[in-house]
């Protein structure tokens, strides 16, 4: 017993960094001892009630199957990955530019490998929409999306659970307490509920989710962190013809605009034709996203992308996940949720109602409170969000009309930044973070090549 809690490597969390961790160190070391432990459900038993249909709003589960189980946040996103250091995180500060692309050409091969094949790869190079946001004081950043669908995705993520299940120790529904290096020097403990775990080296890979323990840990550990940002808006959902001439060449279109009235900086996220808007749990905090699909069984006649206002903060305050997190409360308190407006009567300074709601030519994706976001939203946020969408107007003309509907709040939570050296290790030798829980990465792309670049880092020490 005592020795079957022994490994050579422990990996905390079942998101892409940690799935891309495991997988190629069993590839290359097929002796490698390897345990996962993941506070989630199994990828077939991560079951959301309302995706099931069983409830029209979130019913807080103990763990939320949107957010945690084996793949991650990104399990049932629309399977983006971005192959790009424009966006996505920071992992090329770390790496180097072109061994950071050449990871996530790897993970996109190996995508591609476990039933990614078929799938097609956008890309902004030579496009002359470029020119078209240049014009229009829009910036249209570089990137190659791999776009694999929420239904694609699933297939991915299954088969190389199939592949690595055999081989690797999976511990689903038991969250890890803490983390103590041992004494002599030796490694690591993860500690659970019931049981303590033995290992030489471990990667800690818990995602945004994780953003809370992973602050407690390096509290604790006296692992030094950066403060970081917090980037809060809307999801806007329109005709999926106004943004068609974009998302049919180029499909996910990261588009940055700063304002004229406070020089802030606004962008696109998360950009899905012909999608649907979903909610997400992320700490008891019910906020919104959206999702895609490969299959047009499963497509709509809406597309829906995020806009993002991100904010930084100085001494004394650094809290920045606290600030985006009491506006989803806020949020949360007046629609019981997520609050759903259409941008007339937003721009007119009345709430709107379900009549209004039913009555217009967009027909919501997500079953939301109508009401108004000038009540939750700050005023600077607002006004960049609203001056963002005058913007694209120009260059997918329809996006300002009265119908177009805006759900609130999105934020996008990032882990304060730990302090790791150029692989990705802490000042405790053998300890690793990685992954959007680490602040470094913010994508699919980035999260699971930082796995592989630590893996590769054990295998050759």
């Amino acid at each position: 017993m005592e020795d079957r809690m022994k490994y050579d490597v422990i990996i905390i969390g079942a998101g892409p960094g940690g799935i891309f961790s495991a997988y190629e160190l069993i590839k290359n070391d097929p002796k490698c001892r390897i345990a996962v432990f993941e506070m989630g459900h199994p990828l077939g038993k991560r079951i959301c009630p309302i995706v099931a249909g069983k409830t029209k709003s979130c019913i807080h589960c103990k763990s939320c199957s949107i957010m945690s189980g084996f793949g991650g946040a990104g399990a049932f996103s629309d399977g983006k990955y971005n192959i790009t250091n424009d966006f996505g995180g920071t992992l090329y500060e770390y790496v180097g530019k072109q061994e950071a692309l050449d990871l996530m050409k790897y993970v996109d091969q190996i995508n591609l490998q476990y039933g990614g094949e078929g799938t097609r790869l956008y890309s902004t190079a030579g496009t002359a929409i470029k020119r078209t946001c240049i014009q229009n004081d829009l910036h249209l950043l570089d990137a190659s999306v791999r776009h694999l669908g929420t239904d694609i995705n699933y297939i991915v993520l299954q088969n190389l659970y199939n592949e690595l299940s055999s081989k690797v120790d999976f511990f689903f529904d038991t969250p890890v307490k803490s983390i103590q290096a041992k004494k002599d020097g030796s490694g690591y403990l993860a500690i659970c509920e019931d049981q303590e775990y033995d290992c030489r080296r471990m990667i800690v890979s818990v995602g945004r989710s994780g953003s809370k323990w992973m602050e407690r840990v390096c509290r604790e550990m006296g692992i030094p962190t950066e403060s970081n940002r917090v980037d809060i808006g809307v999801r806007v959902e329109l005709p999926a013809t106004v943004f068609s001439h974009l998302t049919d060449e180029l499909y996910e279109s990261k588009i940055l605009y700063k304002t004229q009235k406070y020089g802030d900086k606004v962008r696109t996220f998360c950009m899905n034709p012909r999608g649907v808007v979903v909610t997400e749990n992320t700490n008891g905090i019910i906020t919104v996203n959206g999702h895609s699909y490969e299959s047009a069984e499963k497509q709509t006649d809406n597309t829906n992308f995020a806009l993002l206002v991100a904010k930084h903060f100085s001494e004394p305050f650094k809290d920045s996940n606290g600030y985006g997190e009491s506006i989803a409360r806020l949020s949360n308190m007046l629609g019981g949720g997520v609050i759903i407006q259409r941008f007339g009567d937003l721009i007119r300074g009345q709430r709107s109602t379900e009549q209004r709601i039913r009555e217009s030519f967009v027909t919501p994706t997500l079953n939301a409170t109508p009401g108004d976001l000038s009540l939750v939203l700050p005023k600077r946020i607002l006004d960049g969000i609203i001056e963002m969408i005058y913007a694209l107007d120009k260059v997918a003309p329809g996006t300002a009309n009265d119908d177009t509907l805006l759900y609130g709040v999105e934020v996008k939570f990032y882990n304060m930044e730990v302090e790791v050296d150029r692989t990705l290790q802490t000042k405790y030798p053998g300890l690793y973070i990685i992954g959007d829980g680490s602040g470094i990465t913010h994508s699919l792309s980035h999260a699971s090549a930082s796995g592989v670049y630590v893996a590769r880092n054990i295998l050759n020490a």
